[in-house]
């Protein structure tokens, strides 16, 4: 086993089932993991609280938690270690954008989730943290790749084939775990990250070891340095257990 200190886990994808839940063989390499002295944590698009912190405890994990593509860090004891929000008048641009082209939308404010139906009041005054796109016409996706890639103000990245997310300019998975890892004195190439959609790239780049799960975009295996099984054949626990016995 090489000099390994640390597992990011993306969630969605990588580490959960479809019904939002941890597999007995995932827990169990996790667990294995952990015994053998790699801490482990979690790197995902969605926010702290619900599923992220549910699993993060039963996990018992201790080190922070990368959330919101990495527009947030969270300590295990509930401390915000960082927050970089969106500007608010972009998000409201981002906004009418969606509505030009016909897209359904969605974000993230500090406060709650935000849909089609229910735009907060204070669009205008609220801490946002991220905002998406979604639809199943390709036409519209590929329009709104071609105006948001290339404007500065924007990360852009996906959770998924048919959506578009929207972080602030430099909020990655892999600048939140570099925080993380700065912290605790670990390097990057102590590092093994592994998941599944374009905002995993940054930190499968980024770690010692990327790996891709099996259902991952074919742009995120390119990026990989190895690839495991699909999430629902337990591929987190396959690479746990690949590395914990090389």
């Amino acid at each position: 086993m090489g000099d390994w200190k640390l597992i990011a886990l993306d969630m969605d994808g990588t580490l959960l089932a479809p019904d939002e839940s941890i597999s007995h063989e995932n827990l169990t390499a996790i667990e294995q993991a952990r015994a053998a002295g790699i801490e482990v944590t979690i790197a995902t698009g969605r926010a702290v609280e619900g599923v992220v912190w549910q699993h993060a405890k039963a996990l018992g994990l201790t080190m922070p938690l990368v959330t919101v593509n990495g527009g947030e860090v969270w300590s295990m004891e509930g401390e915000l270690l960082y927050r970089r929000p969106l500007v608010a008048s972009d998000v409201l641009e981002l906004h009418q954008l969606a509505l030009s082209v016909h897209a359904h939308f969605w974000g993230r404010t500090t406060e709650r989730f935000v849909r089609n139906d229910n735009m907060p009041e204070n669009a205008a005054t609220a801490e946002w943290l991220k905002f998406g796109f979604y639809s199943d016409d390709a036409d519209i996706m590929d329009s709104l790749w071609e105006t948001l890639g290339n404007d500065s103000r924007f990360e852009l990245t996906n959770s998924g084939r048919l959506n578009i997310e929207v972080n602030a300019a430099g909020v990655t998975k892999a600048a939140g775990l570099q925080l993380i890892c700065d912290r605790a004195g670990i390097d990057a190439n102590q590092v093994i990250a592994m998941g599944d959609s374009l905002n995993d790239i940054s930190m499968l780049r980024w770690a010692g070891l990327g790996v891709a799960m099996g259902n991952a975009q074919e742009v995120v295996k390119e990026a990989a340095d190895t690839m495991t099984g699909d999430c629902l054949e337990n591929g987190v626990a396959q690479a746990i257990r690949r590395i914990l016995n090389d």
